[in-house]
């Protein structure tokens, strides 16, 4: 049996998923499905026959009375309370948030009004949270910008720092080598000059003051550069065996002069870091091994492992007690050496070579026994690609007189000390000198001599001046490519960039005064 129409619209009613009631004109309800009563609490006789307003919080009431007999006296389809937050009251007088649609219903001369009543509670903490979210998320982007302009800060501010520190550097470098350089070169000429006994020996005990304060002067601005981060790892393809060789040349006579042998057997492989930071962690290691061996050997070797070559120095030293190991890295500490007592060296070639290691991010190893010696293991990645030549190898450097002619020597050096101790060398040695300091003088020298057989400059001059713009300039106004001798204490990248020039010489400050005088002469007469 089909059901009436009013059937069908109840039950339509009873199906929807909102609570639906029917409100006659004067405020009474007519008609609640089930969802009225699960929403409200009530039961369906306790609904029928209330005023709307019972389903109304008491503080709107009054007001509701009004807007409804609003709404009946110009009817229509519309939301209640638009723009406005709706509530109602349940049976135990909590409120919740609600959301109203007003339909009206023509019942003969009677006006109906249908009301389909949802619980928004849950819409409206979704709503919370989205802005909440929102807010959290704008905030995040604010505090990400804020920490980004932060980070850019701090970065300008650190570059800054760390330019300053190169600056400083620099300066210090040279302006404290420059002063030691004076002190060693006019120890060479007093060398030359003294003939009785006590005062050769007081000159012979000062080259070895001098000589000491050179190493520990070299040795902290290391450990300064490393820290500052003003040095920067420039890694290539590298041979072994040339850094080898130039490292026997330079400690073969320091291990004969102790008894010692020194053995560095060939390595015929290849390597991917920075050449002259590894050599100078070698030099390091291998200047410990000696200073600590007091009989036998010292081996320097390397073993293939894989796609690593491990480069190993061992000796036949005193040994380093398990306990102590963790402490020669410090700046300062020597194995078995007590604190202020007398000491050969000064305790930082391990602490140099520690910082290198992990700025190369290399691995090293250690292995000691008391008595019997140690093992110090640099372990580096082998190379992969074409291998790039080592700077310019070293030459055996003759020991010659000069020429009967006097040969003609220009110094070009800013401070006076240094210019007048490098003068007062090359005269004692026999040559004929002129000594200026700047470019400007350099340049009128050429002009007014007739011949000038070497050049010896100073890198950094005053007035931003560099040995570098010296050279060419002579060799402009000459019309020759002059030999020179390009003195510095600049240990920076820019300077182990120069260019390689065979008609040029560099020479680290500070330098002995035998060293100039070898290059000088090599220079001459080559």
């Amino acid at each position: 049996m089909r059901s009436t129409p009013p059937e069908l619209a109840r039950s339509a009613l009873e199906a929807a998923p909102d609570a639906m009631i029917i409100i006659e004109g004067s405020g009474s309800i007519l008609f609640a499905n089930r969802q009225v009563s699960a929403l409200f609490g009530y039961e369906h006789d306790e609904i029928i026959g209330c005023r709307i307003e019972h389903l109304i919080p008491e503080r709107f009431r009054t007001r509701h009375v009004g807007h409804r007999d609003q709404y009946v006296s110009s009817v229509r389809v519309r939301p209640m309370g638009a723009g406005l937050d709706l509530y109602a009251r349940r049976k135990d007088g909590t409120e919740f948030p609600v959301e109203i649609s007003l339909s009206p219903i023509q019942d003969g001369d009677h006006v109906l009004v249908a009301a389909a009543i949802r619980d928004i509670t849950d819409r409206n903490r979704i709503k919370t949270e989205l802005i909440v979210a929102r807010e959290a998320a704008e905030h995040a982007r604010e505090a990400a910008d804020h920490a980004r302009e932060i980070a850019d800060q701090a970065r300008e501010t650190a570059d800054r720092a760390n330019q300053g520190k190169s600056r400083f550097l620099a300066t210090a470098s040279h302006d404290l080598r420059q002063p030691l350089q004076t002190l060693a070169l006019l120890n060479g000429t007093l060398r030359r000059m003294v003939t009785e006994p006590d005062a050769a020996e007081a000159v012979v005990q000062q080259e070895l003051a001098i000589g000491a304060m050179s190493r520990l002067l070299n040795a902290l601005l290391d450990i300064s550069k490393l820290e500052s981060g003003a040095i920067k790892p420039e890694p290539t393809d590298f041979k072994v065996a040339t850094m080898f060789e130039g490292l026997r040349a330079d400690f073969a006579s320091l291990a004969a002069n102790k008894g010692l042998d020194l053995h560095i057997e060939p390595c015929l492989d290849c390597v991917h870091s920075d050449p002259s930071l590894v050599e100078q962690i070698l030099r390091n290691l291998l200047s410990n091994a000696i200073k600590y061996t007091r009989k036998g050997r010292v081996l320097l070797h390397c073993l293939h492992e894989d796609t690593r070559i491990r480069i190993e120095v061992l000796d036949t030293g005193i040994g380093i007690p398990a306990d102590q190991i963790p402490h020669i890295y410090d700046e300062f500490y020597q194995v078995g050496v007590p604190t202020n007592s007398t000491r050969d060296g000064y305790g930082l070639g391990l602490s140099i070579v520690l910082r290198l290691v992990k700025l190369l991010n290399l691995s090293f190893e250690v292995r000691s026994e008391v008595g019997k010696g140690s093992a110090f293991s640099l372990v580096l990645p082998a190379s992969i690609g074409r291998v790039a030549p080592l700077p310019a190898e070293r030459q055996e450097l003759p020991s010659r007189q000069p020429q009967i002619a006097k040969p003609h020597v220009l110094i070009v050096e800013d401070d006076e000390g240094v210019r007048n101790a490098t003068r007062m060398l090359l005269k004692v040695e026999g040559y004929r000198v002129t000594a200026v300091s700047s470019l400007a003088e350099a340049l009128r020298t050429a002009r007014d001599e007739a011949r000038i057989d070497l050049l010896v400059t100073d890198y950094h001059l005053g007035n931003g001046e560099t040995g570098t713009q010296v050279i060419a300039a002579l060799r402009d106004t000459l019309g020759v490519a002059i030999k020179a001798v390009l003195m510095t204490g600049d240990t920076s990248t820019a300077v182990r960039e120069l260019p390689l020039d065979t008609r040029l010489r560099m020479a680290s400050k500070p330098i002995k005064a035998e060293e100039l005088l070898t290059l000088v002469r090599v220079l001459l007469v080559d």
